[in-house]
């Protein structure tokens, strides 16, 4: 416990570091809390002043004269309304900073999600990192704006109504604070109950979110397999552990509130009777201000301010749960923020260039020819062209430390070459273009690019020298225009819409409502899974990579319109280095090398009549069947 309690209090150290650059709002805030605290404390010790020096008086008066009493009221409702109007500015301030605050924590995670390996994506649900932007930062935005203020106002308050009572009578404000300890032990044992659960409540509202999110993503397959009611079985088992969690959490959090309202109206009336009581005996009291006896206004300021005492505290344990909470949301994000940013130890880096006098220079404007530019410890630049020459030497690899996936590959691409990977689902195709793309690092051996080796590329610009086209398309919220141009910003509208044409998608674009203006929106649901894939090759076509990587590219279209397709393909393939994975072996006839893999490793290379000549396995997947499964 008192471990989990020292985490909190770090994330709240870290949590409260945002207020920085609102320092002087905040400050701001602080004197308008001061403000408000001392207008209470002020209003409670000037009732003692308005029964003893003036209500008393006049009711000995034959004719009483309630001008001074009337002048005292207006003094007091000016403390009230200084008070009010305070809470009411620093509230306001506190909104707009806690809004602040949340749009920086997001733009950070954000920054910071952009910048994590693959891995991570591959072994976190989408649903619990959405969770991460809309639950957690929630509780936050309820704790900058709420509780964070409202600790503070009632700490000050505290402070300020205890020196308070102690001008008024020492005493009772013993009795008050001998109170105070049981009420203490109350609120500790049911806020520790309530925080623990809390805790749990956020991951499991993670663990939930996830759920929903892959089912939304795979109704189709739910409701093809008739598969509704076991994910409604599924979803109850999760929503009812949540159900739990969160009703443990919400009663006792609920619950502390009534309590403590009725200690304050218990300590009230037990404050009544000993100060009656020691006023009646004559007991001498003593005060901050002196010593003398318990008058009746004294003993109503008192009672004011004892309710001035308890409510602070009461509020602190209502807002404690909302703390708790906040800091399980805070841990999780930064959790998110902690994870380790994808490593780049790369220096050399991918430019624009062109030949002048024979000699290969750098160049700001776009050419067609890419160079490798390669700094030097002695401070020289060196510039090598990029060809597309791929090689990877023994190379072994595994998702997981202790399961390999990947054997001893070694292979050899020549520039313009086309190289296709062909294999039963999970032989090792896809995760070798992984590999070329710096997804995932090796375990052994050594890949390289034009002779360089790729751990020595800027991760950005080996990417940026790789198209590739995936078998699961990923469209963007708008126009089809602004998705063609994605890889290239600079591409203009008639470069997209060449790429189209080469795509063979120019046709199905222009039948759209707009057109090439027509906005898509989840990831394309409007447009059939052949026709996203268009789209995504035409994307690919726009950036113009050196090297492309076919990632079953072409296994959502049609025969007839893979072959129009196809022949586009092979107008933009011509001078690249191209990789391709295929089921269909149909697609991969013309390449200038296949290689065979089965369990990780590379069985059989060659052109497809090598392999065919071979009678090996490349020949029994090509007569007995053209796709694999």
């Amino acid at each position: 416990m008192n471990k989990k309690q020292q985490l909190d209090m770090q994330t709240l150290k870290r949590l409260l570091s945002y207020l920085k650059q609102y320092k002087g709002r905040f400050l701001f805030v602080l004197i308008c809390i001061l403000m408000s605290a001392g207008a209470s404390v002020l209003a409670s010790l000037f009732l003692e002043t308005l029964i003893d020096d003036y209500i008393t008086p006049l009711l000995v008066q034959a004719v009483p004269d309630f001008s001074g009493l009337l002048r005292v009221i207006i003094m007091m409702a000016g403390i009230y309304l200084i008070g009010v109007l305070a809470t009411l500015f620093y509230n306001r301030m506190m909104a707009v900073i806690s809004q602040g605050i949340l749009k920086d924590i997001r733009d950070q995670m954000f920054s910071h999600m952009q910048t994590l390996p693959i891995k991570y994506f591959d072994t976190h649900s989408h649903g619990d990192v959405m969770s991460h932007y809309t639950n957690d930062t929630d509780t936050l935005r309820q704790m900058m704006s709420q509780s964070v203020p409202q600790l503070f106002s009632s700490v000050i308050t505290i402070v300020a109504v205890f020196f308070a009572m102690l001008s008024i009578s020492i005493w009772m404000t013993l009795f008050v604070l001998v109170f105070v300890v049981i009420i203490l032990q109350v609120v500790k044992k049911v806020a520790g109950n309530s925080g623990k659960y809390f805790v749990r409540q956020q991951e499991s509202i993670g663990d939930v979110n996830g759920y929903i999110e892959e089912m939304i993503n795979g109704q189709k397959v739910v409701k093809v397999f008739c598969h509704e009611d076991k994910a409604k079985e599924m979803f109850d088992e999760k929503n009812e552990k949540l159900f739990g969690e969160a009703s443990q959490a919400n009663t006792y959090a609920n619950i502390l509130m009534p309590i403590m309202n009725n200690l304050g109206y218990i300590l009230y009336v037990l404050i009544a009777i000993v100060g009656g009581a020691l006023g009646i005996w004559g007991v001498t009291n003593v005060s901050l201000t002196g010593v003398g006896v318990i008058t009746l206004g004294m003993i109503a300021s008192f009672l004011q301010l004892s309710r001035s005492f308890i409510q602070p505290l009461g509020q602190v344990s209502q807002q404690l749960s909302a703390i708790i909470m906040a800091l399980a949301g805070a841990r999780r994000i930064f959790q998110l923020i902690d994870e380790e940013s994808e490593a780049d130890n790369g220096y050399v880096t991918l430019v624009n260039a062109k030949y002048e006098n024979g000699v290969l220079t750098e160049t700001p404007e776009r050419t067609g020819l890419w160079a490798w530019k390669h700094p030097h410890e002695d401070g020289t630049l060196t510039y090598a062209e990029l060809k597309g020459k791929v090689r990877m030497f023994d190379v072994d690899f595994g998702y997981e430390e202790n399961k390999v996936v990947l054997h001893n590959i070694t292979l050899y691409a020549e520039p313009g070459q086309k190289v296709a990977f062909v294999g039963a689902t999970g032989a090792g195709k896809t995760t070798i273009t992984n590999l070329i793309n710096r997804f995932y690092d090796i375990a052994d051996g050594k890949i390289r690019y034009d002779g360089i080796n790729i751990n020595k590329i800027r991760k950005s610009d080996l990417r940026r020298s790789l198209g590739i086209v995936l078998q699961d398309v990923n469209l963007f919220t708008g126009t089809v225009m602004e998705n063609l141009r994605y890889g290239k910003l600079d591409a203009t509208d008639e470069d997209c819409i060449a790429a189209a044409k080469r795509a063979n998608a120019d046709g199905f674009i222009r039948m759209l409502p707009d057109g090439y203006d027509t906005v898509l929106s989840g990831d394309g649901s409007g447009l059939s899974q052949g026709q996203r894939q268009l789209i995504s090759i035409a994307r690919a076509a726009v950036a113009d990579p050196p090297v492309m990587i076919l990632d079953e590219a072409t296994s959502s279209i049609d025969t007839r319109t893979e072959a129009i397709v196809q022949r586009g393909m092979d107008a933009l393939m011509k001078g690249r280095t191209v990789f391709v994975i295929a089921h269909r072996l149909s697609t991969v006839q013309n390449s200038d090398v296949i290689m065979v893999l089965e369990l990780g490793e590379i069985i059989e290379r060659g052109s497809h009549q090598e392999l065919i000549q071979k009678h090996g396995k490349y020949y029994q997947l090509y007569t007995g069947a053209f796709e694999l499964a």
